[in-house]
């Protein structure tokens, strides 16, 4: 079976929907264009998903997935450890040639949410994992309804630092980690899809002070930013994770996370049991 279009060709996200995010579409663009190099360094830094995540958003008897802004391929190895047929899309052709290396099995192809290249109700699952709020929504649900098969599942998938602990959420402000969620968020979809459910799971990754570094330099913010923006980020960071919280250099640091998955259904009515 061939999991890409035929008449399929990646593409540029079209002007935000009214309901959409506030991100104007070219300022989105802009933003992601950080991520364009670096796919290396993005992929030995960032957090990959817990398990939990996945087993909650994978119905039985599902064989196919697509991983949409798929990245470097953190998402998209959970898909493909439960035995799925998987495809990655992503615009970044930096973060595919790093997931190529990584996940020489798995299809990957340049695309976006908005035009995935891929085929028609071809996957059982579609997964946006760290990246829906990059996409035009209402135009990435169309395209995603596409290419799920009647029934299938849209997975939305967020990790974020625990800004409920007080360290934590001193420590994302100096980071500039603006992907945390207020309470009360829930994702904007398409009418394609019903009965939006979310999961949680709370979940530690073990860093270094100087990983936790590492990341800040892989956030939008710092690629973004001039040079004495990121001198300043970088000073900050040391004063409090060094002076402040008294850590060692080298010291194991657990830094707490809680990955929000969403799932919605294709199709009217409720989820299929």
């Amino acid at each position: 079976m061939s999991l890409r279009s035929p008449n399929g060709a990646p593409g540029i996200p079209g002007p935000a929907g009214p309901g959409g995010p506030k991100l104007h579409a070219s300022r989105r663009h802009e933003l992601g264009q950080s991520f364009q190099d670096g796919g290396e360094h993005y992929d030995r830094v960032r957090p990959g998903y817990p398990v939990d995540s996945v087993e909650w958003l994978v119905p039985g008897g599902a064989t196919t997935a697509a991983d949409v802004g798929a990245g470097t391929g953190k998402f998209t190895a959970l898909l493909a450890a439960r035995g799925l047929e998987v495809a990655a899309v992503d615009p970044s052709t930096d973060m595919l040639e790093q997931l190529r290396k990584t996940h020489p099995g798995i299809t990957a192809l340049e695309g976006t949410a908005e035009a995935t290249g891929l085929a028609d109700s071809a996957f059982d699952v579609v997964s946006v994992a760290q990246a829906w709020h990059w996409c035009e929504p209402y135009a990435a649900s169309t395209e995603i309804a596409r290419i799920l098969r009647p029934h299938g599942v849209l997975g939305l998938i967020w990790n974020q630092l625990d800004t409920s602990i007080p360290w934590v959420h001193r420590l994302s402000r100096i980071m500039h980690a603006g992907d945390v969620h207020k309470p009360g968020f829930r994702p904007v979809i398409g009418p394609e899809f019903r009965g939006l459910e979310r999961h949680l799971t709370t979940w530690e990754d073990p860093l270094t002070p100087e990983d936790i570094m590492e990341l800040t330099k892989s956030r939008s913010y710092y690629l973004r930013a001039n040079q004495a923006t990121r001198t300043k980020v970088m000073g900050n960071l040391q004063w409090y994770l060094y002076e402040h919280l008294g850590h060692a250099p080298g010291e194991t640091v657990p830094l707490p996370y809680l990955t929000q998955t969403w799932r919605a259904f294709k199709g009217p009515g409720a989820a299929p049991r």
